[in-house]
C-alpha cells in the first residue's frame, strides 16, 4: 500500500487515471449486460467548438449522474457526438476565407467550398471531446456519434422523405424570418426579441383627392415607405371612416396607394393609422393579403436597400437608410415629427443582427403529435426539472406555427428534393439525368431531433432506449427537447409500440445560465468567460467541476466567483491531508471489497464521537439521496462539502486522537476502524463529483480491489437506541468547544497557543471526556468544576453543558464590551421565546412537545441571561 504524497498534486494525478480507465475500457456500455439500463445522450457541441463554463457545468452533471449510476449497480451508456453546426461553422470559415484570402464562398462555388470547411473540420473540428476527456467526462467514447455520419445522413434524408409523403412536409410562398448577414431563412424559435431604443416617425401620406390634407402615419421603419402597397385603419375609427376607400400618396417613391379598414389595426398605437408593407412584416402581409394588396420587396437578401426608384437610398444599409430616408422627408415637409421608442426588435439566434421578415419560397413541417407530446409531460411520463418548465413548454405546443425547415447554407443536410421541368420529386436518390437537387439545407436541428436514438445501432437503441435523462439548457427548450419528443412519438424508435417505450427520456433537467459576479452573461466581448482549461491547469478538473457544482442551484442562474474554484481545490487538499493522517497509523481495518460486511459490531466499543459521526453519516447519506432525487446537484455538494470538512475531518479526527494515540489498543482499533469507514463511505459518495482523487485515494488506501466506479455505495450503519441516547452529549460539547475558541479568537490568543480553560457544568459524565474536550478547545489544563472560581475580569460564556472560561488575564473594558453583546443577544432570544408563549393561538395549538420545548428554550436563555449578567458584574 503505497503512501499519499506530502501534497496532492492533480496534474499527475488527474491524466494519470483517466488514461487508465480509457485503457480498461471502463466507461463502454455492454448491450448484452443482464444489469439494469441508465442512459443519457449528450447535447452534442459544434463540431468547432471549444470548451466553455456552460459546457463544463452540463457535462460535469451527466458524469456525476453517470458514474453514480455505475456504482448503483447500472449498464450506463452515456453516449458523445458531435454537432456539424450547419450555419455556424459555414459562417466560421467565411469569416476566415475573408480575412486571410479575401473572398467568399461564391468566388470557391458550392464544391470547392465544401471541401475547405472540411479541411477546416478536420483541422479545428472535435478539439472540445478532447478538452471534456480533461474534465473526466465518462462517456462511451467507442459510440462517439457525427450528425454527419454516413448512416446519420441517411436517417435524416428518410425521415424528409416519410415526412413528405404523409403531407407534413410542404413547400410554400410563406413570411418567414430572413438572417442578412448569414443570408438564410430562421425558424421563429431562431429569433430572441430583444428592447432596443428607437425612434417612431410621424409620416404625412397627402389625401389624392384632397390636395394640402394629410394622413399621418407613425412608423419605426421609414426606410421600408417604398415597399408601401396601402394604408389601413381599423373599421371602427371614427376619425378616418370617410377615407376608407380612397387613396393617398406614398411617400417615396410618390405613388398612389389605398386606404382599407381591417379589424388587425391596433387605433391606440401611433396615430391609429399603419403603413400596409407586405414584403418586410408579418402582420402587414396578413392585412395585405385579406385586402388583396401587391407584394413590393425592397431589400437586397444582404438587407442593403433594392429601389432603384430612389437613388438616394438604393443600396445602403438598412439602418443607414433609415436615417437617410427620415431626410428626404424632413427635406420634402413630409415628416411632423420623430419621438425616441422603445420596442422589441427580433434578432437572430445566429448572427445576433436584427431579422428581416421576408416572403420566401421554403420548405415547412407541420408538427405531428402535438397533442400527445403535451400529455407525456402532463402525465408525468417524462418529468422536467424544475417543474416550472412544464408550463413554457406548454405553452409553445398550444401556439405552435409550422417549422421553417431550409436553410440558405451549403454545409448541412442536402435537402432530397430534385427538380427538373417544372416537376418536383423528394427522393434520396437522384431520379436520374436532368435533374437538379435544391439548393437549400436542412436546418441543424431537423437532425438533431433523432439524436436520442439514431445514435444508437439496433441492439444497442434495444437496450438504452427511451433514455433515463437528458441535461441542457433551458434555451433549447423548444430547438430540441420539445422537438426530439415529437419526433419519438412520431417515428416510434421504441422496442414496442406503446407510448412509454418511444418518448426519448424520461426525466429532462434544466441547467442555469453562468454569470459574472455583476450578474452579466458570459462574453468574450466583455472578457468576463474564464478559460475552463486554464481553470484546471490552475485548481485541478476535481476542484472546477466541486467548486462549480456548490454554485448552481436548481434552475437558477449561476453567479460565477473563481474563489469558489479554488475553494474546490482547497476542498481536495483537505481531504487529501486527512487520509495522509490516516496513513500514518497503519493499514485499514477494512478488508479490500469487504465494505459491505461491515456494521454496527465491527467497529467495537464506539466512542461518542464515533457514534456521532456515524449517525451524521446516516443523516448525509438521506440527504444526498433527496438531493439526487430533485435534481438539486448544489444541495449534494453542499452537504458532502459540510459532512467531510466540518464533521469527519475538524470534529471526529480530531476527537478520535484522543484514542488513536492511547495506549488502549481496543479503542484505537475502533476509532481507527471508525475513521476507515466513513472515510470510504467518504470517497464513494464523492466520487461522481471529483473521480480522480478518489479514486486515488481508493487505491493508495487499500479499501477497495478494483475501480472504484464500479464499488458500490454506502449504506448506512444500523445504530442502537443506546448509541443515539450517547450520541446527545456530543453536540453540546462541540458547542461548547467552538464557545472556547470564540474566547480565545476575542482575547487574541492564537489557536495554535495552548490555553488554560474551565467548565462550570454539573453535566454528568463529563470526566471521561475531559481528555478529548482538552485537546479540541489546545488547552494546556482543562477544570472541569461546577464551583470553579476565577478572578474579575475572566472571559466567560455560557454554553450548553454550562459556563466555558478562559483562563487569561484580559481587557476588562472589552470583556465587558463583549458581555454586553451577548447579553443583548441572549435577551433578544428570550423575548422571542416570550412572544411565542404568549400567543394563547399557539400554546393551544402546538402540539405539547414543541409548546414544551419552547418553555425549555425559554429557562435556558433566562438562565443565561443571568450568568453573564453575573460575569459582567464581577468586572466592576
Amino acid at each position: 500500500m503505497a503512501e499519499p504524497s506530502k501534497t496532492y498534486d492533480p496534474k499527475t494525478v488527474e491524466p494519470k487515471w483517466y488514461q487508465r480507465w480509457i485503457d480498461n475500457r471502463d466507461f463502454e456500455a455492454d448491450a448484452t449486460s443482464k444489469k439494469k439500463p441508465f442512459s443519457i445522450v449528450m447535447p452534442p457541441p459544434n463540431i468547432t467548438g471549444v470548451l466553455t463554463l456552460g459546457h463544463v457545468l452540463n457535462n460535469s452533471i451527466q458524469d456525476i449522474l453517470a458514474r453514480r449510476a455505475r456504482m448503483q449497480g447500472f449498464e450506463v451508456l452515456w453516449l458523445p457526438g458531435m454537432d456539424h453546426a450547419g450555419i455556424g461553422t459555414q459562417t466560421a470559415v467565411e469569416k476566415w476565407l475573408r480575412k486571410n484570402e479575401g473572398i467568399t464562398r461564391h468566388d470557391l462555388g458550392r464544391e470547392r467550398f465544401l471541401k475547405r470547411v472540411l479541411e477546416w473540420q478536420d483541422k479545428h473540428g472535435g478539439i472540445i471531446i478532447q478538452q471534456l476527456k480533461r474534465l473526466g467526462c465518462s462517456a462511451d467514447w467507442s459510440r462517439q456519434r457525427y450528425t454527419f455520419d454516413d448512416d446519420y445522413v441517411r436517417a435524416v434524408e428518410r425521415i424528409f422523405v416519410e415526412l413528405f409523403k404523409k403531407d407534413l412536409i410542404y413547400r410554400g410562398r410563406r413570411m418567414i424570418n430572413w438572417d442578412p448577414a448569414a443570408q438564410t431563412a430562421l425558424s421563429d424559435e431562431e429569433v430572441i426579441n430583444k428592447p432596443q431604443k428607437g425612434s417612431l416617425y410621424y409620416v404625412r401620406y397627402e389625401i389624392v383627392d384632397q390636395p394640402g390634407k394629410f394622413l399621418e402615419v407613425a412608423t419605426t421603419r421609414p426606410e421600408t415607405i417604398m415597399a408601401d402597397t396601402g394604408v389601413a385603419v381599423h373599421p371602427k375609427d371614427k376619425r378616418y371612416a370617410d377615407l376608407v376607400g380612397k387613396e393617398v400618396w406614398r411617400p417615396l417613391p410618390r405613388e398612389k396607394i389605398p386606404v382599407v379598414a381591417d379589424e388587425g389595426i391596433d387605433p391606440k398605437f401611433g396615430t391609429g393609422v399603419l403603413k400596409v408593407t407586405p414584403a418586410h412584416d408579418k402582420v402587414d402581409f396578413e392585412v395585405g393579403q385579406r385586402h388583396k394588396l401587391p407584394v413590393i420587396d425592397v431589400l437586397h437578401p444582404d438587407g442593403k436597400i433594392n429601389c432603384p426608384a430612389v437613388p438616394e437610398l438604393d443600396g445602403l444599409d438598412r439602418f443607414e437608410a433609415r436615417k437617410r430616408a427620415a431626410e428626404l422627408l424632413q427635406d420634402r415637409y413630409l415628416l411632423s415629427k420623430t419621438d425616441a421608442y422603445e420596442n422589441n426588435v427580433g434578432f437572430s439566434d445566429r448572427s445576433e443582427v436584427p431579422i428581416e421578415p421576408r416572403l420566401s419560397e421554403q420548405w415547412f413541417l407541420r408538427y405531428p403529435k402535438t397533442k400527445e407530446a403535451l400529455a407525456v409531460v402532463e402525465e408525468h411520463l417524462i418529468r422536467f426539472f424544475p417543474k416550472h418548465w412544464e408550463k413554457v413548454y406548454a405553452q409553445w405546443l398550444a401556439n405552435i406555427q409550422d417549422w421553417c425547415i431550409s436553410r440558405q447554407v451549403w454545409w448541412g443536410h442536402r435537402i432530397p428534393a430534385w427538380y427538373c421541368n417544372g416537376e418536383t420529386r423528394v427522393q434520396i436518390d437522384s431520379p436520374g439525368e436532368g435533374w437538379r437537387q435544391d439548393e437549400d439545407t436542412l436546418d441543424t436541428w431537423f437532425s438533431s431531433w433523432l439524436w436520442a436514438y439514431e445514435t444508437m445501432d439496433p441492439k444497442t437503441r434495444k437496450r438504452f432506449y427511451p433514455t433515463s435523462v437528458l441535461v441542457t439548457a433551458p434555451d433549447i427548450i423548444f430547438f430540441w427537447v420539445a422537438r426530439m419528443i415529437i419526433a419519438g412519438l412520431e417515428f416510434k424508435p421504441g422496442k414496442t409500440a406503446k407510448i412509454e417505450d418511444n418518448i426519448p427520456f424520461h426525466d429532462v433537467f434544466f441547467t442555469g445560465l453562468i454569470r459574472d459576479k455583476q450578474g452579466r452573461k458570459m462574453s468574450k466581448s466583455l472578457g468576463n468567460s474564464p478559460d475552463p482549461l486554464e481553470l484546471i491547469d490552475k485548481y485541478g478538473a476535481d476542484g472546477l467541476r466541486f467548486g462549480l457544482m456548490r454554485i448552481a442551484p436548481s434552475g437558477q442562474d449561476i453567479r460565477f466567483d473563481e474563489k469558489q474554484i479554488e475553494e474546490g481545490r482547497n476542498f481536495a487538499t483537505k481531504l487529501w491531508n486527512v487520509a495522509r493522517f490516516r496513513q500514518m497509523h497503519g493499514s485499514t481495518q477494512i478488508a479490500p471489497g469487504k465494505l459491505d460486511r461491515f456494521n454496527r459490531s465491527s467497529f467495537g466499543e464506539l466512542s461518542i464521537y464515533a457514534i456521532e459521526v456515524l449517525a451524521q453519516l446516516n443523516e448525509t447519506i438521506d440527504a444526498i439521496e433527496k438531493g439526487y432525487r430533485e435534481y438539486q446537484f448544489n444541495t449534494v455538494a453542499q452537504r458532502l462539502y459540510d459532512f467531510i470538512w466540518s464533521d469527519y475531518c475538524d470534529w471526529f479526527v480530531e476527537a478520535a486522537k484522543t484514542e488513536i494515540f492511547s495506549e488502549d489498543d481496543a479503542k484505537k482499533s475502533s476509532a481507527l476502524a471508525v475513521m476507515d469507514y466513513v472515510l470510504s463511505a467518504i470517497v464513494r459518495l464523492l466520487h461522481p463529483f471529483m473521480p480522480h482523487i478518489t479514486e486515488e485515494l481508493w487505491s493508495l488506501l487499500g479499501l477497495g480491489k478494483n475501480s472504484i466506479q464500479f464499488a458500490p455505495l454506502p449504506k448506512k450503519v444500523a445504530l442502537k437506541d443506546v448509541d443515539l441516547k450517547k450520541r446527545k452529549l456530543v453536540s453540546p460539547i462541540y458547542e461548547s468547544v467552538q464557545a472556547g475558541r470564540n474566547l480565545r479568537a476575542q482575547a487574541r490568543v492564537a489557536s495554535n497557543q495552548k490555553a488554560k480553560y474551565a467548565l462550570r457544568s454539573k453535566q454528568s459524565g463529563l470526566a471521561s471526556e475531559q481528555q478529548t474536550i482538552a485537546r479540541l478547545l489546545n488547552a494546556s489544563e482543562l477544570v472541569i468544576d461546577s464551583k470553579f472560581k476565577a478572578g474579575p475580569g475572566t472571559p466567560i460564556a455560557a454554553t450548553p453543558l454550562g459556563e466555558i472560561l478562559l483562563i487569561v488575564e484580559v481587557d476588562r473594558a472589552a470583556e465587558r464590551e463583549r458581555l454586553d453583546k451577548e447579553i443583548a443577544k441572549a435577551e433578544d432570544e428570550l423575548r422571542a421565546v416570550e412572544e411565542k408563549l404568549k400567543n394563547k393561538s399557539f400554546v393551544d395549538r402546538a402540539p405539547k412537545q414543541i409548546v414544551e420545548l419552547h418553555r425549555e428554550r425559554r429557562a435556558n436563555f433566562a438562565e443565561q441571561v443571568r450568568k453573564l449578567k453575573e460575569a459582567r458584574d464581577k468586572l466592576d
